[in-house]
């Protein structure tokens, strides 16, 4: 499938629909405050494995609870997806959201027990399911001027910038202090706070972004249609690319598991895991940017490359050579890269706009869903078995691969 709109030729709007601010100036700016706050949890997530390891917590431990994590940010959105579209408060949610992750993470290298810190790393993916579904419908309305692709992948790759510095200064002074996690996770207060001054500023000049979707014609303002009525309903197409995407996810290992992994065998010292997880933030860039620009040209087609990287990854970061885990964790990067771009552009283009949040919210949910049970299936197949554990996951994303073949099927039928 193609997307729904070229917009190359398209011309965007000088002025924007505030205050001077173009489509691109709003993905750059929006982006701004991603790279600040993925400064913040993505320099946490780094280190997640090893800190839980460091309180005592087992690989299963550590991957039902990483599981978990995404599943409350992925599945919490089947609420606040429906919510934000219901309030058209998407500010609001959006800023609420990076307020919780902003104030949990400093908070999680403090605690010395492992049921709160396992509590903390939830509460701060919580954070991320209040904000996104309504985060991503503001952006969504900029990249229809933009390309949606393009847009996203911008936006995705400025996210990694702060992924990349974050995993980097925990490193940094891991490396200081002895493998002392409070005063590397509380230096993160910092952008955290940057980054929700930063949105406040953007929410300021452009109130409205669905001016940029309603100026080039993508969109006309209005409400939602009321509950019920035939226009609620999400397109098949929508929903048969999601259990495409709930396939890659459940046999996708979490960096916690593959960290523990580096960890507990001795392949890698704790404060070198974070710069692995840099790098492998870095792949994330590069393959959104690669991903983005082709499915504005040829559409969701590109999606084949997602169930091939995750299959790759427990095959070479599983291992016991330590140059081959590395690029495992770096294939593991380039998976994470289609997925939070390229899935995010298809779900714009497939769904209208006063039903955007929602879709976002329930395509979350199931991909919540299938990264519980991927988390913990391989966490618990790592403790059992790691050849099990690759040959598993071989065989969901092979299962994966045919689901795309039978779910670009139903959309050339329709």
């Amino acid at each position: 499938m193609k997307p729904a709109r070229t917009t190359s030729a398209v011309p965007e709007p000088s002025d924007g629909p505030a205050r001077g601010l173009s489509a691109w100036r709003f993905v750059v700016v929006f982006g701004g405050v991603s790279l600040l706050m993925d400064f913040v949890y993505e320099g946490a997530r780094s280190v997640t494995g090893p800190l839980l390891a460091h309180l005592g917590a087992s690989a299963a431990v550590v991957g039902v609870v990483t599981g978990a994590g995404e599943a409350a940010a992925l599945g919490l959105r089947l609420v606040s997806g429906p919510l934000a579209d219901r309030s058209r408060r998407f500010w609001t949610w959006t800023i609420a959201g990076y307020v919780l992750t902003a104030a949990t993470v400093p908070v999680l290298g403090l605690t010395g027990v492992l049921w709160a810190a396992c509590t903390l790393v939830i509460a701060e993916r919580v954070g991320k399911a209040v904000r996104s579904p309504a985060k991503d419908t503001l952006l969504s309305h900029a990249t229809a001027a933009t390309g949606r692709g393009r847009g996203f992948a911008v936006h995705e790759a400025m996210d990694q910038v702060g992924a990349l510095v974050g995993p980097l200064t925990v490193a940094g002074i891991l490396a200081l202090t002895g493998d002392d996690y409070a005063p590397a996770l509380g230096v993160l207060a910092l952008p955290g706070a940057a980054a929700v001054a930063l949105l406040l500023w953007l929410r300021a000049r452009v109130p409205d972004p669905i001016g940029y979707e309603i100026t080039i014609g993508a969109a006309v303002p209005g409400e939602p249609p009321p509950a019920g009525s035939r226009e609620t309903k999400l397109p098949r197409a929508f929903w048969a690319y999601a259990v495409f995407t709930a396939a890659t996810l459940t046999g996708f290992a979490t960096f916690g598991v593959l960290s523990y992994h580096l960890v507990v065998r001795h392949l890698m010292p704790t404060a070198m895991v974070p710069v692995l997880y840099a790098a492998a933030m870095a792949a994330d860039a590069v393959a959104a940017l690669a991903t983005g620009w082709l499915y504005d040209r040829f559409g969701a087609q590109v999606l084949v490359v997602l169930p091939l990287l995750s299959a790759a990854v427990p095959a070479l970061a599983f291992t016991d050579t330590v140059g081959v885990a590395v690029a495992g964790a770096l294939v593991w990067g380039a998976a994470v890269g289609v997925q939070e771009s390229t899935l995010r552009a298809t779900v714009a283009d497939l769904v209208p706009v006063g039903r955007r949040a929602t879709a976002y919210g329930v395509f979350a949910g199931i991909m919540g869903a299938a990264a519980l049970v991927g988390g913990a299936l391989a966490g618990v197949l790592y403790d059992i078995s790691v050849p099990l554990l690759i040959g598993v996951v071989a065989g969901i994303q092979t299962a994966a691969l045919v689901l795309l073949w039978v779910t670009r099927a139903v959309r050339r039928g329709m």
